[in-house]
Parts: C-alpha cells; structure tokens; sequence
C-alpha cells in the first residue's frame, strides 16, 4: 500500500508542534501499525532527519504505552483493539492517516506522540491497593468464598491496562472510567472492604488535583476503551464515594 502520513512533531513540551506530512510506500497489510511506523523511522533516519518519537512497550495489547490517535479515534479503527494490535489490513490503499498524540491538559506531550501519564501512576499510589501482612500470617485469598458474578466482575475491572484512551475519547478529559475500574476492582471484594472509605476519596481527590475534567455520562470513554471496560464502574464509584463520605 502506498499511504500519506499526517503526524504531529513537537520538538519538545514548551515547544510549539505542527502537522508534519509524509508519503509511504510498500506498507504491508499484515503489518501492526507500530510495524509501520518502524518503517516510516527507518527511513527518516537513512534520510538524516529526525525520526518520530512514540511510546511502546509489550507490543502485545497489555502494558497500554502505545497510546495514538489515529484518524481522530484513540487507538484507530477497530474496536477493543490497542495500537499496537492493529494491523494495516484495516486501511486501504492510498488512505491519508492522521496521528497525533493524546489531548488532555492532564496528559502534556513530552516529544512527538509521547505523552507524559505519570497522572494516572499518582492516582493509583493514592489508593489502588491492598494494605496486606506478609510476616508469614497472611490467609490464602482462595479461602475467602467470593460470589463467582463479584469475582468475575472485579476481573473484569482489573483489566483495565491504564492507557489512557477513555481520556482521549472524553470531551471532558475525564478519567472517571480509568479510575472507577481501579475503584471497582477492590470495593468488590472483601480484600478491598477495610481501606474502602479512604481508597475512593483519596483517589478522587488525585484525580481532581490532576486536572481531570468531570464525567457527563457520554460514553465515549467506553465504546473507545481497547479493554471494554464498563460504565457501570462510575456507577460503582460514585455510590463508594457517596457511602464515604456520609
């Protein structure tokens, strides 16, 4: 396939960043998009210029590093799908492929499509964890009987791998579903009960004082989440919240 690239180049965060147009040629269906994007610097490189910066990890859909926008859609095109996970197959031959970098006042571009989520590593060391006893007296999760509906759910929850694309998605920039789904993953089980009214305030608290904007119920957050975690969380959150703070 030959594609024309619209990427956005920012030299560095106090830098003033622009669309930059590049044509590529040979690009192969079965590629990953981060495969492609390998090519693109490869050649910019034997060009002598500057190639672009993104951040990637795991390659394989679960560390949520690779966070694009790709023709204004957090991760691209196909549904439940990282950046990473998405092949060339989904485009077409002559297609202009617009990407850029997450937007949110919360999530500052450090160079090129590499944005700094260091926010949301803050709001789970507020709260998302378990206080557990290691000395040697520490009872066996599996001997706590826990409704398979609960467990299941919570699972699901814990799934989320923080990339940042509910941020993305949100007109708000609001990290309500990144932070009900670490919420829910413990209020749902008895581990989680003890710490329960300080994890959600304090969690809460972070996220306001990261700058996150609120949740309007659009639910853009969810249909873009790569891991398809619920709106049923905010839910879940917002009831702990309130249950807290009575």
């Amino acid at each position: 396939m030959k594609l024309t690239l619209k990427i956005w180049r920012q030299a560095s965060p106090e830098a003033k960043g622009n669309m930059v147009t590049y044509p590529l040629d040979g690009v192969d269906g079965d590629m990953s998009f981060l495969e492609m994007m390998d090519i693109l610097n490869e050649e910019l490189v034997n060009k002598g210029e500057e190639p672009v910066e993104f951040d990637h990890d795991c390659r394989e859909g679960i560390c949520g590093s690779c966070n694009m926008m790709i023709n204004g859609q957090p991760h691209g095109p196909q549904k439940l799908t990282t950046t990473c996970q998405l092949h060339m197959r989904k485009f077409n031959d002559g297609d202009t492929i617009t990407i850029e970098p997450w937007r949110a006042a919360a999530f500052p571009v450090i160079k090129d499509l590499i944005v700094d989520r260091t926010s949301f590593d803050r709001i789970q060391q507020a709260g998302a964890y378990v206080s557990v006893n290691t000395s040697g007296n520490t009872q066996d999760a599996n001997s706590i009987p826990i409704e398979k509906a609960k467990a299941d759910e919570a699972f699901h929850s814990a799934t989320c791998i923080g990339c940042g694309a509910c941020v993305a998605a949100c007109k708000n920039a609001s990290a309500m579903l990144f932070t009900s789904a670490k919420v829910s993953q413990y209020a749902l089980l008895p581990q989680g009960e003890i710490e329960a009214t300080d994890r959600v305030q304090n969690m809460v608290r972070q996220m306001d004082i990261e700058g996150f904007g609120n949740c309007t119920n659009t639910g853009a957050c969810m249909i873009e989440c790569p891991k398809g975690i619920k709106l049923e969380n905010i839910a879940r959150m917002n009831s702990e919240y309130l249950k807290a703070n009575v």
